[in-house]
Formats: structure tokens, sequence, C-alpha cells
């Protein structure tokens, strides 16, 4: 059911590399179906990403990434282990960017891609989705070294972590990461339900 929205006023506060800060004031419906009070609300505009879970089921291991996180520094670990992922560039379909994030990040070319899901992150400030994939790798797959894009910074370590062990991870709160949890959650529940 679509409800309404007005937009009084959007303002642009701030835009440096992918990050944009909108102000936006606006009315919308309530659930009783009168419109709200004006509101006002900062929107971190980040643009798309997509993630993938990947996977090498003859070895049964999870490819995860470790690399470093300057957000996470303050109130955790700094580095962060997580499932390869990247930004969506401007006119990029999701599984071209996640072909090309998995060959970047890790070295693998990824033929198969299946969906998992589209989510928002922190919908409460950001407009970002993220898009997960799932895709079956191998050692014959292995087309370049992976660990990133270096003139952006990337420094990325390549960890094939047993697929029990990494739900393990999940399960018991060593993977701090949102879109590795979902990914992980989602190999769990496919690897119970025999959706393979």
């Amino acid at each position: 059911m679509s409800r309404a929205v007005k937009i009084l006023r959007r303002q642009e506060l701030f835009h440096r590399f992918i990050f944009r800060i909108e102000e936006v004031t606006l009315q919308h419906e309530l659930f009783n179906g009168s419109m709200s009070e004006e509101i006002t609300r900062l929107i971190l505009q980040r643009g798309d990403s997509v993630a993938m879970l990947l996977c090498d089921r003859e070895k049964q291991t999870v490819l995860l990434c470790e690399q470093f996180r300057a957000p996470t520094l303050d109130q955790g670990p700094g580095w962060l282990i997580e499932i390869p992922a990247g930004t969506l560039e401007s006119g990029e379909d999701a599984e071209e960017c996640a072909r090309r994030e998995a060959l970047e990040e890790t070295g693998f070319s990824v033929k198969t891609l299946r969906r998992i899901a589209c989510v928002y992150l922190s919908p409460g400030g950001s407009s970002e989705r993220i898009h997960l994939f799932y895709g079956d790798v191998s050692t014959a797959d292995r087309a370049g070294k992976g660990g990133g894009v270096v003139n952006e910074g990337e420094d990325i370590r390549l960890i094939f972590v047993p697929t029990e062990e990494a739900i393990a991870k999940a399960r018991s709160g060593q993977i701090l990461d949102a879109k590795t949890l979902i990914g992980l959650q989602w190999l769990d529940l496919a690897n119970t339900h025999s959706i393979f």
C-alpha cells in the first residue's frame, strides 16, 4: 500500500567522494490517515553496494576478507572479517558489479550468482541498499591475485574458512559485519534445508 509523502524542502549540505548528506523537510501520511507535522531529517546518500558470499563447496570453505575499516576503530577492532563487497558505479548492474568486486578483492572469477536479498543497512539515516549474492567458486576460477585496488587504499587479506567454522563464528558473535551475518545465516539455512 502506497502512502503519501510531501517533500517541502531538500538541500544538499555536504558532498565529498561517494558521500552526500541532504537535509529534507517533509510530511508523511500517518497510520491513522492524517498527515504528520513537518519533520526534518538528514539523509546520507551513499549509493548502493553489492556483497558476495563465495563458497567452494568441494572444499567446504567460505572465502572471507579481512581489512581495515576506519569507522569501526572507535568502538571496535578497526579490522573486520567480512564477505567481499563494493560500491556500484553509476549505471552499473548489481551482478556486473559483484563480478568485478569479486575479481578485485579475491582474484576469483564468478560465473553464476544467485541473489540472496537486497537490504537497507541503516534506514534511519542512510539510503544505501546492499545487493547480496551467493556464488560458487573453485580453484579453477582463480583469475588474479585479489587483495583489492591499491590506489583506492584497499589492503585485503583473503581467508578461506571452513563453512561450519564460519557459521559458528556468526552464531558466537565473532562476525561483526551485518552483510556477512546475513550471508552466513542464509548459507546455514540453505544447508539445513538442502536448497542447493
